[in-house]
């Protein structure tokens, strides 16, 4: 076996290695703290493709609802605006979602702003979420290296030396009965934005909107049955 032959099979195995290293999901290690607990979380498929750790009450039902109080996503923990990812772009992120998750809710509740705002005798589920990470790094990153809610890159660069990197937005999400204040729905996702060209790449909106936009198709499918 000749020398250009062991360097190409080289390369190939080292590709593979890289990009088995990407969790699809949030690791154990990633989670916030956002929800009170992480028990009984399942990996499932999704409508759109991607890959979510929920758990549903077993009495769950979506038409057991009329109502959903939810005003908007909050960032958990305090936002870490630096250089690759401003302020601005965590506010824009934060609207667009949002916004997006409001006009799904919409299509089958009633959605308020609080629970006062609910009209006496409604059916209500409140909705908390939160935004907990926003990263980009190098295939294979480790969890340790990202800031949440932040933009941080790694030092060392892959093993081919390919500069692209992922862009990675974390969420977590629960559903609370109104009227008995149990938990009936939690999900924690990590969804995947384009893909930046270097690491001076600034980090923005657009970046994830395709993404957000596949989140709230499965947000549909998971209420509207």
């Amino acid at each position: 076996m000749n020398l250009s032959r062991n360097l190409l099979i080289g390369a190939a195995l080292t590709g593979v290695l890289l990009s088995g290293c990407t969790s699809k999901v949030t690791e154990q290690t990633q989670y916030s703290g956002f929800l009170d607990n992480y028990n009984n979380l399942q990996e499932v498929k999704t409508p759109s493709g991607g890959t979510v750790m929920r758990w549903t009450s077993p009495t769950w039902s979506s038409n057991a609802y009329d109502t959903v109080v939810f005003n908007k996503l909050e960032f958990y923990p305090a936002p870490k605006p630096n250089e690759r990812v401003n302020q601005q772009t965590l506010t824009d992120i934060q609207n667009y979602m949002s916004s997006k998750a409001e006009a799904t809710l919409s299509q089958k509740y009633r959605v308020v702003s609080n629970t006062s705002s609910a009209p006496a005798g409604s059916r209500s589920l409140i909705m908390r979420a939160a935004i907990t990470g926003v990263s980009a790094s190098n295939e294979g990153m480790k969890w340790y290296e990202v800031v949440p809610v932040a933009a941080v890159v790694g030092a060392t660069q892959a093993a081919t030396g390919h500069r692209d990197q992922d862009t990675n937005l974390f969420i977590e999400a629960e559903l609370i009965d109104a009227k008995t204040n149990q938990t009936v729905a939690k999900m924690v996702r990590k969804v995947f934005g384009t893909t930046l060209e270097n690491e001076s790449q600034q980090v923005t909106a657009k970046d994830f909107k395709a993404a957000i936009d596949k989140l709230n198709v499965d947000l549909w499918a998971f209420i509207r049955s």
